[in-house]
C-alpha cells in the first residue's frame, strides 16, 4: 500500500497534505468550539470535533480532486490560485450544510474567515515549496546512456507534463558517478537508458549503488516515477517475468460490488440534469436522443456503447474517424456536453449491465482496434480488463487523434491493467472531477 501511494502522491506533497489536513482541522475546530461557548463547558472530545472533522476531510478531499496535491501545480501560479479558491468555495456550502443552524451570519462569517485562511495558508505554504523547489519538488535526474533511448527519454522530461523532473546527461568523466558527486550534483537517482554491461563505469556505479544512491534502468524509472510502461523497450520476456496482470477473484468481486454502488448512486445524483440533457438535445435537432455505437469490450468482445448523441445524425455516413478540435459535425449542445462530457452519462447504464467498469481503458471502436493493433505492439492486452467510464490514460494525456497519440495512451492503459488496484481506482476517480471541472482534453 505504501510503495502504491508513493506512485501516485510525492513524499513531498503527501508531507503537505498531511500538514494542511492538520491546521484546516484546527482552524474549523477551534473557532466551531470558541464561538459556540464550549470553552466554558470543556468536555472530550468537543461537541463540535465530528462537525470539524467531516468538513476538514471534505475540504482536502475537494482540494486533492481538483488537483491541487499535484507536483504540477507548484509550477503553474494561475492554476494554483484558481484551485485553492475554487476548493474553498466548494467547501462553504459543505460546511453550511453541517452547521446546526445554517442562518446564523455569524457562524456563516466565521466559517467564511476559515476558509479564506486555509486558503491563504495553502498559497503560502506551495510559495515556500516553490522557493526552494530545487531541493524539494524538482527531482534532478542523471541519465546514463548516449543512443536514442538516453535522447527519448531525456526529451520525455522536458515536456510540460513531467516537469517536475529535470534531466542531466551523464559526462564522458567517470568521476560524475560517484558517490561524493552525485550528491553535491543534487542527483535524486541515476538512470541507466542503456544496457548495464554496455558501459565501463559499471564499477562505479555500483559502489554509488552500495553508498545508498537510487540506481535504476529507464523501464523501471518509466513505470515506478512515471506512472506508465516504456512501450519501447517492453517484450513479452519482461511482462511474462515481471510483478503485476494479477487480479483475485476477490478483487473482482469488491470492484464490480463498487461498479454496482457508484454507477447506481450516479445515476440517481445524475437524473435531473440528463433529463434536462435529453430534452434539449430532443429540441435542437431531429434524430435520436441517445447514440448508441459499437465498441471493443473486454477480451475484444464488442458491445453497444450508450452516449447522448452530441453530433449531427448524418456525422458519420462514411468510414469512422476520429473526433478534431473544432469538429464541424458537433451540435450546439454537444459543444457545451463534451467539454463537460456530459454525454458520457449513459455510459453509467453500461456500467450497471457489465460492459463496462467505472475505471479502465477507454473503449475504442472495432476499426481502429483492428488499425491500432496492426501497427502498435501489445495494443489488444488492454482488453485484458473491462473497459472503463474513465481511466488512467485519460487522466494523464489530452484528448488523443492520432496513432502516435493511440500509443502514447496505451502506455498509461498498460500501466493501469498491471498495477489495477482499488487505491489506484480511487486516484483515478478523484482525478477525473479535476478533468471535468477544468475541461483538460476533450474535443
Amino acid at each position: 500500500m505504501s510503495r502504491t501511494l508513493s506512485r501516485h502522491l510525492p513524499s513531498e506533497m503527501a508531507l503537505l497534505a498531511s500538514a494542511e489536513l492538520a491546521i484546516s482541522f484546527l482552524l474549523i475546530d477551534t473557532v466551531l468550539v470558541e464561538s459556540r461557548g464550549y470553552l466554558s463547558n470543556p468536555s472530550f472530545p468537543p461537541p463540535g470535533a465530528s462537525w470539524a472533522a467531516v468538513l476538514t476531510l471534505g475540504l482536502v478531499g475537494v482540494a486533492a480532486s481538483i488537483g491541487l496535491y499535484r507536483s504540477e501545480t507548484l509550477f503553474d501560479g494561475r492554476s494554483l490560485v484558481r484551485n485553492a479558491t475554487l476548493a474553498s468555495l466548494a467547501a462553504f456550502p459543505i460546511g453550511l450544510l453541517l452547521l446546526e443552524d445554517s442562518t446564523d451570519r455569524d457562524d456563516a462569517g466565521r466559517l467564511a474567515a476559515v476558509l479564506g485562511t486555509w486558503c491563504g495558508c495553502v498559497l503560502l505554504f506551495r510559495g515556500l515549496l516553490r522557493l526552494c523547489r530545487d531541493r524539494t519538488v524538482v527531482r534532478r535526474i542523471l541519465v546514463v546512456g548516449r543512443g536514442e533511448r538516453a535522447d527519448r527519454l531525456c526529451a520525455l522530461l522536458r515536456s510540460p507534463r513531467f516537469r517536475r523532473w529535470e534531466p542531466v546527461r551523464a559526462s564522458s568523466d567517470p568521476y560524475c558517478l560517484t558517490a561524493s558527486a552525485l550528491r553535491e550534483q543534487r542527483i535524486w537517482a541515476v538512470v541507466l537508458a542503456c544496457a548495464p554491461d554496455s558501459f565501463d563505469e559499471g564499477a562505479i556505479l555500483l559502489e554509488s549503488k552500495v553508498a545508498g544512491i537510487r540506481v535504476l534502468d529507464d523501464t523501471t524509472f518509466h513505470e515506478a516515477q512515471l506512472g506508465r510502461l516504456d512501450l519501447d523497450t517492453l517484450t513479452p520476456a519482461r511482462i511474462l517475468t515481471s510483478e503485476g496482470f494479477h487480479v483475485s477473484r476477490g478483487g473482482a468481486l469488491a470492484r464490480r460490488a463498487t461498479d454496482l454502488v457508484v454507477s447506481s448512486l450516479l445515476l440517481l445524483l445524475m437524473l435531473p440534469l440528463m433529463l434536462v440533457v435529453a430534452a434539449l438535445i430532443r429540441l435542437e435537432s431531429p434524430g435520436p436522443v441517445l447514440y448508441r455505437q459499437r465498441r471493443a469490450g473486454q477480451h475484444g468482445v464488442p458491445f453497444v456503447l450508450l452516449k447522448f448523441r452530441s453530433m449531427r445524425q448524418d456525422a458519420e455516413s462514411g468510414t469512422p474517424r476520429w473526433a478534431q478540435e473544432g469538429d464541424p459535425r458537433v451540435t450546439r449542445i454537444g459543444r457545451i456536453m463534451r467539454p463537460m462530457r456530459i454525454d458520457e452519462l449513459p455510459q453509467l447504464l453500461n456500467v450497471l449491465r457489465g460492459d463496462m467498469s467505472m475505471v479502465g481503458p477507454r473503449p475504442e471502436r472495432p476499426h481502429f482496434v483492428t488499425q491500432l493493433t496492426r501497427v502498435i505492439p501489445f495494443y489488444d492486452h488492454r482488453a485484458a480488463v473491462r473497459p472503463g467510464l474513465t481511466g488512467w490514460a485519460q487522466v494523464n494525456f489530452p484528448y488523443g487523434a492520432s496513432i502516435e497519440d493511440a500509443r502514447e495512451k496505451l502506455a498509461y492503459d498498460l500501466y493501469y491493467v498491471k498495477n489495477r488496484t482499488l487505491f489506484l481506482d480511487l486516484v483515478i476517480l478523484f482525478s477525473t472531477v479535476r478533468v471535468v471541472l477544468f475541461r483538460e482534453g476533450a474535443r
